[in-house]
């Protein structure tokens, strides 16, 4: 599917690998919805891209709020063909540690945010998509989701973080499936680490090992490294039902 025309939705678009998808999208013609709860950051992103861009506060858990972004992307963009999945939480907290037990409710929200609100975006999203009419290839729409290496190598402190992208991994087949008949590739990309907000609180001699533990190349991936394999899974038919690691060769140890 060319890019160049196309409605997107992405979802934690305001900041991060999402504003980075956002950016890349737009610059190739794309009608983009910043999907956020960030308002300001929001905002600025649509004003900076006006035409073409569109912010609508969403919180991707609640099924109303999401719906409510679906249509207005429908209506405004006259229609919807891709969906990307940014947005995410992350803590870090043990199992047992010198408190207690792991907090049942930071958990719980976790899981609410990236695997829940995941998969409420896609069935949402897929719902619209499947009223489009097919391209020369069958195609009505793609949905990208994001993961994190996390999913297959998480670190002590990541159960809660690992577990809700571990979900996110193993709904991607079975959607990807599920969702052929319609015409709808479903694929998730799995990123190491990525130079985000969610890393930018780091000191630097934290940020300076993670980039040193990458094989090649040896640094903190840059978020229009991710956006441009958004790209290439939109404009690749034949990528489908797989979760991609876009890690630089990275596997995590235990810390």
């Amino acid at each position: 599917m060319k890019i160049k025309g196309k409605s997107v939705i992405v979802t934690g678009g305001a900041s991060g690998l999402g504003e980075a998808t956002v950016r890349k999208f737009h610059s190739q013609g794309a009608r983009v919805t910043i999907a956020d709860v960030n308002s300001d950051r929001g905002r600025a992103l649509e004003a900076d891209l006006r035409p073409g861009a569109l912010f609508i506060e969403t919180d991707v858990k609640d099924a109303t709020s999401v719906q409510h972004t679906v249509d207005r992307t429908v209506q405004q963009h006259n229609g919807l063909q891709v969906l990307v999945n940014c947005a995410g939480i992350a803590i870090a907290g043990k199992v047992l540690g010198k408190e207690g037990p792991h907090d049942l409710g930071r958990f719980t929200e976790v899981i609410e945010v990236n695997l829940i609100g995941t998969f409420n975006t896609l069935r949402l999203a897929a719902a619209a998509m499947a009223g489009n009419p097919p391209d020369g290839e069958g195609e009505r729409g793609i949905i990208i989701n994001t993961a994190s290496v996390a999913a297959l190598e998480g670190q002590i402190g990541q159960a809660a973080y690992s577990a809700s992208k571990g979900g996110v991994v193993g709904l991607t087949l079975p959607a990807a499936r599920e969702l052929a008949g319609q015409g709808i590739r479903v694929v998730t990309i799995a990123p190491g680490t990525f130079d985000t907000p969610l890393l930018a609180g780091l000191p630097e001699k934290a940020r300076a090992s993670l980039a040193e533990q990458v094989p090649f190349p040896s640094r903190l991936g840059r978020p229009e490294e991710f956006a441009l394999l958004a790209q290439h899974i939109v404009e690749n038919v034949m990528l489908n039902g797989e979760t991609i690691r876009l890690d630089g060769a990275l596997r995590m140890g235990p810390r």
